[in-house]
């Protein structure tokens, strides 16, 4: 992990105290904790980043010619270890890196008006079991991940509870005890948003259900087919030995998705169409991860990067900061957090963004993760997968983008291509598919704007990474003009406060840090890379930027 500059506090409060003799000592600590709270997340379509294995573009026969974006286009596991390995994701300040969905989608395509379509995208299960050999295989798996870890960066996958992929000509549909097919959900109450399918030709694991079921028989055909049925039957009946579970549909999914982290020692899942399952469901997923996150770090002691638990994120459709705990589904009030969710994908934030003041803003998420949802968090995302509506579509704000998303209390959410101004309009496209092209790293390469771009995602993301405070800690704005806070954080015996002015005056800048680091302190820019010496309270950075990042040297 990169040196971390650390800043401990004398004779002050950090949880919202605001006297003016604080000051910070020069103690320097070479390891910041990784903080949930506060990470710094990438998140990628496995087939959209990066070809590392041009051998396994083609599987199944799915070669039907396709709409615009609507195919797989070759990403690949092996593609994103590359990444991984040339220090692309280090260099960004990524700490955690969230992929869609891996397993073993269906084999044929769909096609509603939009040209045939494949899954490439993840979410049309066929096989939780085994790894789509279009990403790659589970040598591959374990490869990235142990590249990832090596340098401190968590893997979180993407978990489908709901339902399996469409029905196709090749790809028949489960059983009536497995999935229900109809009604669509129009999600006029509780039950019309869970009880049904999300859409026509979608069919929905029936995860109310407590009936013992036998396994699907196009699954018991393919494993017999490929010489481990055996294998997964022993593992099965092991599983509802010890569980005492019934075998239930949603059972059987949470022992293969939470086969991933006993095997491979995965971080955490982003959890797909919460609000579509029954919330007690995500209850026990809960209980099944965190067995088989001790399970792995038992057996693996030496790889385990720190005692953080197993972490879940949930996509609540519609969910945002200002609901804290309790979400409003239909008349029924859900608190997802409660022995489920450590955080909640925030579909607020781009609007606060586009509406609010940095101070404004910041305010507003340090108030609420600090009372309503402390313990708790919020994913931030500004654009994404499936949001038609992203903050900055047409990519003409990649630098406030940036200095939102990356400096906003919360874990911070980029998309691929986010910074790299990858193009979010892309001609010919019907729906989801204009914000799925593939990844520009032609441009990265050969545009000097674009170099530009991630440079300044490079400069705050590594901040954010290096200080917990940044994402996790307790904002507190030092004066309005020239913009000026700090950002405070605590926990056990690990203190980080950093200093940020925004919106500053190009050439020298003389910055009142009185309130935060101690008289004499070294102060170093991480965006200039200058350092100064406190005196009188003061900071003078010289540099050509309206933006400081302060912390101690």
């Amino acid at each position: 992990m990169s040196k971390v500059l650390v800043c401990l506090l004398c004779g002050f409060v950090l949880m919202g105290c605001q006297e003016e003799n604080s000051r910070v000592s020069m103690e320097e600590k070479t390891n910041a904790p990784f903080v949930w709270e506060g990470a710094n997340l990438y998140f990628l379509l496995t087939d959209r980043f990066h070809n590392g294995d041009s051998t396994n573009d083609v599987n199944f026969d799915r070669t039907q010619e396709v709409g615009e974006l609507r195919g797989f286009e070759g990403g690949d596991l092996k593609g994103i270890t590359q990444k991984i390995e040339e220090g692309y994701f280090s260099d960004l300040g990524v700490n955690a890196i969230w992929m869609t969905p891996i397993v073993e989608q269906i084999h044929g395509g769909t096609d509603e008006g939009t040209g045939v379509t494949y899954g490439f995208h993840g979410y049309w299960t066929k096989d939780w079991t085994a790894i789509d050999p279009n990403f790659g295989t589970k040598e591959d798996l374990k490869a990235l991940v142990d590249a990832a870890h090596s340098k401190g960066i968590r893997v979180v996958l993407d978990a489908v509870i709901n339902h399996t992929g469409p029905v196709t000509p090749v790809d028949p549909v489960w059983p009536d005890e497995w999935v229900r097919t109809d009604p669509t959900c129009d999600y006029s109450s509780y039950d019309a948003t869970v009880s049904c399918t999300l859409v026509q030709n979608l069919p929905d694991i029936r995860t109310e259900s407590n009936e013992n079921v036998a396994l699907p028989p196009q699954l018991v055909e393919k494993w017999k087919a490929e010489g481990r049925y055996d294998q997964e039957v022993a593992e099965l009946d092991a599983f509802f030995e010890r569980t005492g579970h019934p075998r239930a549909p949603r059972f059987y999914i949470m022992k293969w998705l939470t086969d991933y982290i006993t095997e491979y020692g995965i971080d955490g899942y982003r959890v797909d169409t919460v609000k579509h399952t029954e919330e007690s469901v995500w209850q026990e997923f809960k209980v099944a991860c965190d067995y088989a996150f001790n399970q792995w770090k038992t057996n693996n002691p030496e790889a385990v990067l720190d005692a953080n638990d197993f972490y879940l994120v949930g996509e609540v459709y519609g969910y945002g900061v200002s609901s804290g705990k309790a979400y409003d589904l239909g008349g029924k009030h859900i608190n997802y957090f409660d022995k489920a969710f450590n955080s909640l994908i925030n579909f607020e934030f781009k609007y606060d963004a586009a509406q609010l003041s940095y101070e404004q803003l910041f305010k507003k998420y340090t108030d609420a993760l600090q009372n309503p949802l402390k313990g708790y968090g919020v994913l931030n995302y500004l654009s994404s997968h499936d949001d038609g509506q992203p903050f900055d579509a047409n990519r003409e704000k990649p630098f406030e983008t940036a200095t939102k998303l990356l400096l906003a209390p919360g874990t911070s959410q980029v998309y691929y291509g986010d910074e790299s101004a990858r193009a979010l309009v892309i001609e010919g496209t019907v729906g989801d598919a204009t914000l799925r092209s593939f990844m520009n790293w032609e441009s990265i390469t050969s545009e000097a704007h674009t170099k530009s771009v991630l440079n300044h995602w490079q400069k705050l993301g590594q901040f954010r990474k290096n200080h917990p405070a940044v994402g996790a800690g307790v904002h507190q704005m030092i004066t309005e003009s020239p913009y000026m806070f700090y950002r405070s954080y605590k926990n056990d015996d690990f203190e980080d406060v950093v200093v940020v002015g925004l919106e500053l005056s190009t050439g020298i800048k003389t910055l009142d840090v009185s309130r935060v680091f101690k008289e004499g302190s070294t102060v170093r820019d991480a965006y200039s890379k200058q350092e100064s010496k406190v005196i009188d309270g003061r900071v003078q950075i010289d540099s050509e930027y309206d933006i400081v990042l302060l912390e101690i040297k």
